[in-house]
């Protein structure tokens, strides 16, 4: 048996006590939010990431003990488990490793090797192998195997039974563990992944056109392609293949298993070795490479996704402010919602601002909206017709004298939010198009308490995520939502029961509880009134209540991320310091009078001390950035209407591996390749921007029939230079054909 939390030790580079107390911890109903958060005396102050990788590696290698126990059972049974075979299962750290050891042993369909058992061709097969030495005598094979002809076994003649034998050795030089092993991760260091477009699609008709004639080694492939290439290969536009060198690899092979010298012998192994190889061990172990580096671009695919999500979760909130939300339309008109300052729909109505007859009638609704709910946010979908209601309201927003904020907002998974049965429970009675309107301004007001409604695929800040494990993917960005959730805090009397199931300790049920109680007897007045709600355990509140936010409520603290298992501490340091929790928000400076150690005892530590101070003089402030938006340029609201070298500026939507994706107000985000980001070397987009983020750009290239928009972030200065570069270059070329002309 492995031991798991030493490996785990060693791999992580932590210390025996620090893996123990947080899988202790874990097992006690702890999350990761509450353990990195509240128990970091326990756990060394191990981050949400660290002990992510713990648990992770935890659960993969105790799955990895439970596999090892079915297959040293399964070959037992049989009779092979050897002293050699077990300590090599029992030592291996990877899956794969022990499925190829398992390979031999593997229950299987007749295969050529068990008919030619069946056959009784076992002991000829035997025989051979012990002929697989230097000093093996010389032996007539034909001779040997005329001993085996049967008519009855189906054996018809000796050159059967040898082809029978050798089919046998074939499959068990197939299945070696060791030569899989060699095979994959030469295949892996070496090999080469090469795609062709099919015949049937002509130059320049597939989004897949860059992979035409495409060749990348399989060691070097990044995530992005790789997902391409499959995705290509999926809708029957590309041919793909994994290619390596099989000659080199036959002669390893043969160096490895023939030890026979008898030229006879050779020959046998040799024949038999490209036999297997051809028919037992390429196409299996291309599958598994192939695999191998899916499940890597997955992962790689996954990690970026994640990233996106959690830089768009954080976006910088408006605030809770009165706000109207505009979902555009052209034919249908716009749906305008008023929400208040803590979220709640007040109204709605529909305005066709691009019909003359009811521009005037749209200008009213609107005038009359904004002075009725003294409304200071006015959120507009960046859908069709979006930059269209932007310009309208900018032209109405002139002519008043108290003028809201206007933003457009990113729409992505607003329709999938109406349609869902979260906004069918919260808004029965209201079209889905108004419960688009709700939802984007919302979204302004607050993106993370919006956005946990809706199913992070479908939020637009993905890559490939269509095409990548599903379940992990799954988890990942649940992972990531929790995290986020819990970052921020969660105001415990506004926050919808989706957002109150991704805080630490509360789930769907509890979630739904909360809500019901509030709901009936009115807003919570301090954290310890959650343990009024039915079913909500003691459990529940040492691992929640840290998390949840009281404003204006009976204690102050109960609206900081101090949790109330640590109160005590803070009332000790006030009456040192003779003040109140707000005079330290106001002077920070204030708690540098404080000797920490003073406060430490077996309950709190050091890291716990310095947190409760933090979280003293940050009291009740979000920890996201300051509000920003992006300003579009009139004007310019399809691609038609873009011109290479206009400068514009633009929102991040969304970071890939390969660059970045912004919204310059065209419906079409443009792309910032990687090489275009900087003025020097970037290796990862996120080095230098975010979703969200607001950037300078400038148009490089526009193809207006593939919808795709070439940007740079690069400064004009350099852009300029690159152009000279250029037009040097392009004159220098124009001179050479001349001067070639002349002489021929």
């Amino acid at each position: 048996m492995l031991d798991i939390k030493n490996i785990i030790a060693a791999e992580l580079s932590l210390k025996m006590w620090q893996v123990e107390n947080a899988l202790t911890l874990a097992k006690e109903g702890g999350t990761v939010p509450f353990i990195a958060r509240y128990r970091k005396e326990r756990t060394g102050e191990m981050d949400e990431n660290a002990l992510r990788d713990l648990f992770e590696r935890h659960e993969y290698l105790t799955e990895l003990e439970e596999r090892k126990q079915t297959v040293l059972k399964t070959i037992g049974e049989q009779g092979k488990l050897t002293d050699e075979l077990r300590a090599k299962i029992e030592n291996c750290l990877q899956k794969t490793e022990l499925e190829d050891l398992y390979l031999p042993f593997k229950p299987k369909k007749r295969t050529k090797a068990t008919v030619a058992r069946e056959k009784g061709l076992e002991p000829l097969a035997e025989f051979i192998k012990a002929l697989n030495r230097i000093d093996a005598p010389d032996t007539d094979l034909l001779a040997e195997a005329e001993k085996y002809v049967s008519a009855e076994k189906e054996v018809a003649t000796a050159v059967d039974a040898l082809k029978g034998a050798a089919d046998i050795i074939a499959e068990e030089v197939a299945e070696t563990a060791e030569l899989r092993a060699w095979l994959r991760e030469y295949m892996l260091r070496e090999g080469k992944f090469i795609s062709k477009i099919k015949k049937e699609f002509p130059d320049g008709t597939t989004k897949f056109e860059m992979y035409r004639k495409f060749e990348i080694g399989v060691k070097e492939i990044p995530a992005h392609t790789m997902l391409a290439l499959r995705r290509g290969e999926k809708e029957e536009v590309l041919d793909l293949s994994l290619s390596f060198d099989e000659e080199y690899t036959l002669k390893y092979l043969n160096h490895k298993v023939v030890m026979a010298t008898k030229p006879n012998i050779v020959k046998f192994y040799s024949d038999l070795i490209k036999d297997g190889f051809d028919r037992l061990m390429k196409l299996s172990i291309t599958g598994e490479v192939r695999l191998l580096k899916k499940a890597q671009s997955d992962e790689e695919s996954i990690r970026v996704f994640e990233s996106n999500l959690r830089q768009l979760l954080l976006s910088s909130p408006a605030g809770m402010k009165p706000t109207i939300g505009i979902d555009p339309g052209f034919r249908t008109g716009c749906k305008v919602s008023v929400l208040d300052d803590t979220g709640k729909f007040l109204e709605y109505h529909s305005i066709f601002p691009f019909e003359n007859n009811q521009k005037a009638d749209a200008v009213s609704v609107l005038k009359t909206l904004i002075d009725k709910y003294n409304i200071e946010l006015i959120a507009i979908g960046n859908g069709t017709a979006g930059r269209e209601s932007d310009e309208f309201v900018s032209s109405l927003l002139e002519t008043l004298e108290h003028k809201p904020i206007k933003v457009m907002v990113n729409e992505s998974g607003a329709s999938i939010y109406s349609a869902s049965k979260v906004a069918n429970e919260e808004f029965p009675e209201l079209d889905l198009t108004v419960r688009g309107a709700i939802s984007i301004g919302r979204r302004l007001q607050d993106p993370l308490a919006e956005l946990v409604k809706i199913d992070p695929k479908s939020i637009g800040v993905g890559q490939y995520q269509h095409d990548v494990d599903q379940k992990l993917l799954k988890k990942k960005l649940d992972d990531t939502v929790v995290s986020c959730v819990n970052y921020v805090g969660v105001d415990l009397n506004t926050a919808s029961k989706e957002l109150l199931s991704y805080v630490s300790g509360i789930n769907g049920g509890l979630a739904r509880s909360i809500v019901e109680w509030r709901n009936s007897k009115g807003a919570f007045r301090s954290r310890k009134e959650l343990m009024n709600v039915p079913k909500f355990g003691q459990k529940a509140f040492e691992q929640s209540a840290g998390f949840m936010r009281i404003r204006n409520g009976e204690n102050p603290l109960d609206n900081t991320g101090v949790h109330p298992e640590s109160y005590y501490i803070v009332e000790k340091m006030l009456s040192d310091l003779n003040c109140r929790v707000a005079d330290i928000a106001i002077n920070p400076e204030t708690s540098k009078k404080l000797d920490l150690n003073k406060y430490i005892d077996d309950k709190a530590g050091l890291p716990t001390v310095t947190d409760i101070v933090e979280e003293l003089r940050k009291s009740g402030r979000d920890p996201r950035d300051v509000f920003k938006y992006a300003t579009f340029n009139e004007g310019i609201k399809e691609i038609s209407h873009l011109r290479v070298g206009m400068e514009l500026e633009g929102v991040v939507t969304n970071i890939t591996n390969f660059g970045a994706f912004v919204d310059i107000g065209v419906h079409q985000d443009g792309l910032v390749h990687v090489s275009e980001m900087a003025n020097r070397f970037v290796r990862n987009p996120a080095e230098v921007v975010k979703v969200g983020q607001i950037v300078k750009v400038t148009v490089l290239e526009i193809k207006e029939s593939l919808k795709r928009v070439s940007l740079s972030m690069k400064t004009s200065k350099e852009l300029e230079m690159r152009k000279q570069v250029t037009e040097f270059n392009k004159k220098k070329e124009a001179s050479l054909t001349d001067l070639r002309n002349k002489f021929i």
